[in-house]
């Protein structure tokens, strides 16, 4: 994936077209496996001689997979969604639409012993964004978060307005050390990424640790005058 930095250096820089095809590419790729074992164990030579037990069995792993291959594709449909329409763009209070995204994943940080911690300002721009598309990112992002974290770990959100324009959401985990993420997560960071790109924002992110810097443009100020 594009956006990943590699040995702390800076994200290669490709266009939509490329990350697309490129994620694409990965999708299929992902769905391949499950496609596969789905093929074997259902031209199985030997079903009619199953008892109903296993029979029963092969059924529950082959809902498994199906289930495995609705996601991926999912993920891909998504991502063409995200290239081929335009977002719905509106001033949005950032701190209390995080607030809400945060909330949303808290309790099941606490659940396993995770600490989620929101380093916030006291006041915040408002943003120009499509905010389902960038709800489904963050809260994509925050979910991916926490599934790289073990108890104990703290997993922050930091809000900054490094230029007047711009409002930038650091999600990371400063202690973790991933040196993988699975097709299933890396799709989900894609998609979270063609749905913060589509609306002219910037996505970043890396494993080591597990940080995804988003920058968000400030909704233009309207002169009452």
């Amino acid at each position: 994936m594009s956006s990943e930095s590699v040995g702390g250096g800076s994200p290669a820089v490709r266009s939509t077209s490329e990350l697309l095809c490129s994620n694409l590419s990965q999708g299929l790729h992902a769905a391949a496996q499950p496609l596969t074992i789905l093929r074997a164990s259902l031209s199985n030579p030997d079903t009619d001689r199953m008892s109903a037990g296993e029979l029963r069995e092969l059924a529950a792993i082959s809902a498994v997979e199906v289930e495995r291959v609705c996601k991926l594709f999912n993920y891909l449909r998504e991502l063409v969604r995200a290239e081929n329409t335009k977002p719905h763009l509106s001033s949005t209070p950032i701190l209390a639409f995080l607030a809400h995204v945060v909330d949303g994943v808290r309790l099941l940080c606490e659940e396993d012993g995770i600490l989620l911690n929101s380093i916030v300002p006291d006041a915040c721009q408002p943003v120009f964004i499509d905010r389902e598309r960038t709800l489904q990112a963050l809260s994509s992002v925050l979910l991916i978060a926490y599934g790289a974290s073990q108890a104990k770990d703290t997993v922050e959100v930091i809000v900054t307005s490094p230029t007047l324009n711009t409002v930038q959401i650091v999600v990371q985990n400063p202690n973790s050390r991933v040196e993988a993420i699975n097709s299933e997560a890396r799709l989900n960071l894609a998609l979270a990424e063609a749905n913060i790109r589509s609306q002219q924002a910037n996505f970043s992110w890396s494993l080591e640790p597990f940080c995804v810097r988003i920058e968000l443009p400030s909704a233009p100020i309207i002169d009452s005058h």
